[in-house]
């Protein structure tokens, strides 16, 4: 039968992790629609899904619940009917190329890092002081990206000083060389990208090996996402 109560306490805790204390708390959060459940699901990290399909087999733990309740729970504006909780990737061995976010705060943006992240082969992003990478706006924004990933959260200064056989290139748009100058690219090698209005921070780019900026004519910038896809592509 489906959960119809509000006041269930599976869809009470469901609804707590909503709140990212308690992601953090538990370890958990939740991906909405189908596809975000298959990818957790291939990725090994579902732990229950809850739907309002009640013909619905495809996973061994599922719980149904009504149009209502799922309305209450989807934080989209048309839910498909169907939601998975999934436990946080593990941190997994670093790859050659490796993504640094230093504060990105906008979940588009994380999001669609991420997503090129994966696409281009830098299959380690560090996060620093970044949007938290469980938020709904990110895992929409990653199309299942993030079950693909290597996540770490750490200080992205710490994080070079001890990961010195990779080459970490920053980003300066005052002080940085173009990339027509790179002769070639290391095989393994880091690229840093900063907050969206004031960039990646000095103490960062004081410790980095080289420092990066695109050329572009007519406006000052480029948004950060563009210009990781941008770059990625190039040191792929």
């Amino acid at each position: 039968m489906a959960i119809a109560s509000l006041t269930n306490e599976k869809i009470k805790n469901l609804q707590k992790l909503s709140q990212k204390k308690y992601r953090v708390e538990t370890g958990l959060f939740v991906v909405d629609g189908k596809h975000m459940v298959d990818e957790a699901i291939a990725a090994g990290l579902c732990r229950e899904i809850y739907t309002t399909d009640e013909t619905y087999t495809e996973f061994s733990k599922v719980e149904y619940v009504t149009e209502a309740v799922m309305k209450k729970l989807s934080e989209v504006e048309s839910p498909q009917g169907i939601l998975a909780v999934c436990q946080r990737p593990k941190q997994s061995k670093l790859s050659d190329k490796i993504l640094l976010l230093d504060g990105v705060a906008d979940p588009g943006n994380m999001g669609t890092l991420m997503r090129s992240a994966l696409a281009f082969g830098f299959n380690t992003v560090v996060l620093d002081d970044c949007v938290d990478f469980t938020n709904s706006k990110v895992l929409r924004s990653t199309q299942g990206a993030i079950f693909g990933l290597n996540l770490i959260e750490t200080p992205i200064p710490e994080f070079i000083k001890a990961h010195r056989t990779h080459v970490f290139f920053g980003t300066d748009l005052h002080g940085g060389s173009g990339l027509e100058g790179l002769d070639s690219v290391p095989p393994k090698c880091g690229l840093i990208l900063g907050n969206e209005a004031r960039g990646v921070r000095q103490e960062v780019l004081d410790v980095t090996d080289k420092n990066l900026v695109i050329q572009i004519g007519e406006i000052e910038s480029l948004n950060v996402a563009v210009a990781g896809g941008i770059l990625m592509y190039w040191l792929r």
